[in-house]
């Protein structure tokens, strides 16, 4: 009786000690700061409505859906999500992940095999003989008392989850790529809006021109110069023409369908967006929801778990087969009058002479967590300066935007006042042509700041990892 005492207490302690194998997973010190620098007029220089108690819980939380308010821009990004190629994959590798998650998992539980022969056999005096058998098979299982299957199926685990992870980041990209190139179409048909009206401008300024030479009252060289500024106007005319043709075939390429011409109608509006202001207290723990760094997590704790199934290997291994079944001569009788016959083989292997391969085997999945730890904290220091930099931007983009405005509505003044003043000759044309040119590019940087300030948003709203809720 104490013997078999003993044979449990020893099967407990293995049991117990499977547990072991696998390291504490090290805890990450990527050093970065508890909150964002945030500038402190960050919160008033935004669009939207000034944030209040309840943002800290949506701001991380709001759905791509809600995010963007463009009508367009959210067809384009659904449209993308059902037929983007780069998503497809993303989304076949999840399968895959799954399918060897499952595989690995079925180490965990003995197969049952179900099996049917016939043998004949004869010697030289032709003289046959046939036997049947039909068996129950339990092929080669592993008792996992060190932990290293269960290990391995952890392991495989966690590969699965950092893929469906992956497969968020991939979509999260997808959208913001989208809501890019959307509002890049957007600003090159708002430039090209902008050319059109100088070239309409410039042509009739050398009309003006050239009726004024025809009385006396220009040079040919004001007329030089007016056709000089209409074929400038009538070049950048053509130039985001292209720009837009590009524009037009990246959204193709995300959206994996043809676009419908007259998709980017709309101005580039300042409320495309509706990401609101982050409040000065939002913690950087919220960096551990985006699915990048999410990623990187499950990774890392598939490397350890992998470590555990090394150090398994140093110890014995039981794995037992057996089966159950009939055996007769007469095939009709196998079932009925056949003789019963069973068999069970328990192997017990324990390795003693390797070459160094265990102990090889367990220092390279050690290095391997060490890498996957360095490859979170790296992804979550990254995650940190993508938001740091888009924070800094949004008051930079919003004082330019200001500066912007008051500049254009300058030189439309200055514009104005040059063209009367040249009119009743008082400036030369040199003074107009230099006010016309000032406002064109005036215009042109409005429409460039506002495009970086609408990019900049949906940047910020994919460092923060995008939303949870639609």
């Amino acid at each position: 009786m104490l013997k078999y005492k003993l044979i449990v207490l020893a099967m407990l302690l293995c049991v117990a000690g499977c547990g072991i194998l696998e390291p504490t997973l090290p805890e990450a010190d990527p050093q970065i700061a508890p909150e964002w620098p945030i500038p402190p007029v960050t919160t008033q220089t935004a669009t939207a409505p000034p944030a209040d108690a309840a943002a800290e819980g949506t701001v991380v939380d709001i759905g791509w859906r809600d995010f963007f308010t463009d009508p367009n821009l959210e067809q384009l990004i659904a449209t993308s999500l059902e037929n983007n190629r780069d998503l497809r994959v993303a989304v076949l590798n999840v399968e895959r992940a799954r399918g060897l998650y499952r595989i690995q998992r079925a180490d965990r539980v003995p197969s049952l095999n179900a099996s049917a022969t016939m043998t004949r056999a004869g010697d030289e005096n032709l003289f046959l003989t046939e036997a049947y058998s039909a068996e129950l098979v339990v092929p080669s299982f592993e008792l996992d008392l060190f932990g290293r299957v269960r290990n391995l199926s952890e392991a495989a685990l966690r590969d699965y989850l950092a893929q469906e992870e992956a497969r968020r980041a991939t979509q999260l990209s997808l959208i913001a790529e989208v809501a890019n190139a959307y509002l890049t179409l957007v600003a090159d048909r708002e430039l090209q809006r902008v050319a059109e009206a100088a070239l309409k401008n410039r042509q009739e300024e050398l009309s003006l021109t050239e009726r004024r030479f025809e009385l006396g009252a220009a040079s040919s060289l004001e007329v030089n110069q007016a056709q000089i500024e209409i074929e400038t106007a009538r070049g950048d005319v053509w130039q985001f023409a292209g720009q837009m043709a590009q524009d037009v075939n990246a959204l193709t390429l995300l959206t994996g369908t043809s676009l419908d011409p007259s998709l980017p109608s709309a101005e580039l509006d300042l409320q495309a967006s509706g990401l609101e202001p982050l409040p000065a207290g939002l913690p950087s723990e919220v960096l551990l929801r985006r699915p990048d760094v999410l990623a990187a997590e499950y990774r890392l704790r598939a490397a350890n778990a992998v470590i555990g199934a090394a150090r398994a290997a140093f110890f014995p291994s039981i794995t037992l087969t057996g089966s159950i079944g009939s055996i007769s001569t007469d095939l009709s009788n196998l079932f009925e009058n056949g003789a019963d016959a069973w068999s069970f083989v328990p192997q017990i292997v324990q390795p003693i002479f390797q070459g160094g391969r265990l102990r090889a085997n367990a220092d390279v999945a050690t290095a391997d967590r060490d890498i996957a730890l360095a490859e979170y904290e790296r992804t979550i220091q990254a995650s940190f300066r993508e938001v740091a930099d888009t924070l800094a931007l949004t008051h930079t983009l919003a004082r330019q935007r200001d500066s912007r405005e008051a500049l254009l509505a300058a030189a439309m003044r200055a514009n104005e006042l040059s063209r009367i003043r040249y009119e009743a000759g008082s400036d030369s044309y040199l003074v107009l042509l230099d006010a016309q040119r000032t406002l064109y590019a005036a215009q042109q940087a409005l429409v460039s700041t506002r495009l970086a300030e609408q990019a900049n948003r949906v940047n910020l709203y994919k460092a923060l990892g995008g939303g949870w809720n639609e």
